[in-house]
């Protein structure tokens, strides 16, 4: 381009900037727990255990599993009508819907599509993520961006699991430890701060720690067994290395938990409440040690009755304090999600 062009064409031309909130927080938070309970007795009947020994292992007495009507859709409707009922938001004032799953069985179409045109949201952009344990710490950080960003006044995290889909009932490593539910969290524009800054990331190296047990083609290929003849078709199951994920856990997570709190000028005395990953009780009683919790900061402990949902624990754990006034509206969380890939997300919220 000559001198002269640019003198007579002027200056390039400019994209005109979005502009949203300044802040973002959770307005309204709902949850779905499945109508059938699985306590430790029946798991018994699976493996050679014993209810002392599930419950010291991981704290659970029971958990809750889906039945045929309760899909990954219908439970994350129900958890997202919640949510808007608290927020006291209209489903078409929805801007987008995330949700994180890893156990929607189906490639394509995302559930995310279904679920947004059930609960009224018209042409919202409608996602899925798969970041296992941390999708929900993912979802809010992606939320949050949307709304400062100006995409979005209003999106809905959602965070889902059939997780009894993926259990393999005889593994006695890992029969006892999912659980199936729903939970939900509408984000949207603030006049203070409301979201921190999210501590999140993932470790490849480890990425088969937690894992599915064959890859869909590996289990698809096989034959069925007919007449004794051919190998059986085995449904993929989820895995998981419990020694190395403690030690996992406990180390690494409760350093990106401080980091969380670092960032957001928070420390552990201003906290209304810890809501860590529902994983396992021993997990989260070595992150109140590390950490140096005061006794006075309530913790989430839902595992005892849901075992381990993914990505639905922490927003089923944080309606469950709000509901037994354990915690309370406008109080400073910590949330900590962590997980299969390895995967983790943190930050400090104000509850709705």
């Amino acid at each position: 381009m000559t001198a002269e062009h640019t003198e007579t064409s002027g200056a390039r031309p400019q994209i005109r900037p979005a502009t949203g909130a300044q802040y973002a927080r959770i307005h309204g938070v709902g949850g779905y727990r499945p109508t059938r309970v699985i306590p430790n007795s029946e798991v018994l009947n699976w493996i050679e255990s014993s209810d002392e020994w599930i419950r010291t292992r991981s704290g659970i007495t029971e958990r809750r599993w889906a039945g045929p009507e309760e899909t990954v859709a219908e439970m994350s409707v129900q958890a997202a009508s919640k949510a808007l009922a608290m927020a006291g938001i209209s489903a078409d004032q929805i801007g987008g819907v995330i949700v994180a799953t890893v156990s929607h069985l189906k490639q394509t179409p995302a559930i995310a599509t279904e679920i947004a045109d059930r609960l009224g949201c018209g042409t919202a952009p409608a996602f899925d993520i798969s970041a296992a344990c941390a999708g929900f710490g993912y979802g809010l950080s992606l939320a949050d961006g949307m709304i400062r960003g100006g995409s979005a006044e209003y999106v809905i995290v959602i965070g889902v699991e059939r997780l009894s889909d993926l259990t393999d009932i005889h593994d006695r490593s890992t029969a006892f430890i999912f659980g199936d539910g729903a939970g939900a969290a509408v984000v949207g524009p603030s006049d203070s701060p409301g979201i921190g800054k999210v501590i999140w990331g993932s470790d490849g190296s480890q990425k088969d720690v937690i894992s599915q047990t064959q890859a869909w083609d590996t289990a698809m290929a096989k034959p069925d067994a007919v007449n004794g003849v051919g190998e059986a078709v085995k449904w993929p199951a989820l895995r998981m290395e419990g020694q190395t994920v403690f030690r996992w856990a406990v180390w690494d997570m409760a350093k990106a938990a401080q980091q969380a709190l670092d960032a957001a000028g928070i420390t552990a005395d201003q906290l209304g409440a810890f809501i860590p990953h529902q994983a396992n009780m021993r997990i989260i009683d070595a992150m109140i040690k590390a950490l140096k919790l005061p006794d006075s900061v309530p913790v989430a402990r839902d595992i005892a009755e849901t075992g381990n949902t993914s990505a639905a624990s922490i927003p089923l754990a944080m309606e469950r304090m709000l509901q037994s006034g354990e915690a309370k509206s406008g109080d400073l969380a910590l949330i900590i999600g962590f997980g299969a890939g390895l995967v983790y997300a943190a930050a400090v919220v104000t509850l709705p």
